[in-house]
């Protein structure tokens, strides 16, 4: 397979991919993209409403500790939503690997009800190169937990950003 900038993780509805890919307005126009799912902080065209294409920015870092829980099932819906409309997505975060990955899988799961390996091992199939932090996979393992729906009061979410916190400043000391 080898690296690439992006690949197709459901044909002609749903791609992966780096920020290159984001940027290239011959990759967006090629797959017609219509929608983007930003897993990082790094500006691209698609900010800008002249683009055209929607935009959802997700802004965290690629560290175990990085709350992407709470945005999965924002992102979810905004994916589903797209492929309802027949638009058609990239996710993408610097360089496709976790963050990103870890999102797309986070759909699967929501739309096709698999655990975290499943959906992992799925979003790998599609891009070899794709390693989820074990961060990112554990936020994984409990939006499933959470029923795909994690919220700032459920108990398991609370839970989960109170053994963070702890274990932040405990480094700090």
């Amino acid at each position: 397979m080898g690296w690439k900038n992006v690949s197709t993780i459901i044909d002609n509805k749903l791609y992966l991919g780096n920020i290159l890919a984001a940027r290239s307005t011959r990759a967006l126009t090629e797959r017609r993209i219509s929608h983007i799912v930003s897993v990082c902080s790094e500006e691209i065209p698609a900010d800008f409403p002249e683009s055209g294409i929607k935009h959802l920015r997700i802004p965290i870092e690629d560290v175990d500790y990085a709350d992407l829980l709470i945005h999965l099932p924002a992102a979810c819906r905004f994916i589903h939503q797209a492929l309802h409309e027949r638009g058609v997505v990239l996710v993408h975060c610097v360089q496709g690997l976790s963050r990103s990955a870890a999102v797309v899988a986070a759909y699967l799961m929501y739309s096709r009800r698999l655990g975290a390996p499943e959906a992992i091992e799925a979003v790998r199939q599609a891009r070899e190169q794709t390693w989820i932090n074990p961060g990112f996979y554990e936020q994984l393992v409990l939006f499933q937990i959470c029923q795909y729906n994690p919220t700032p009061t459920c108990g398991i979410y609370v839970n989960w950003r109170t053994k963070i916190e702890r274990s932040l400043r405990g480094a700090r000391r």
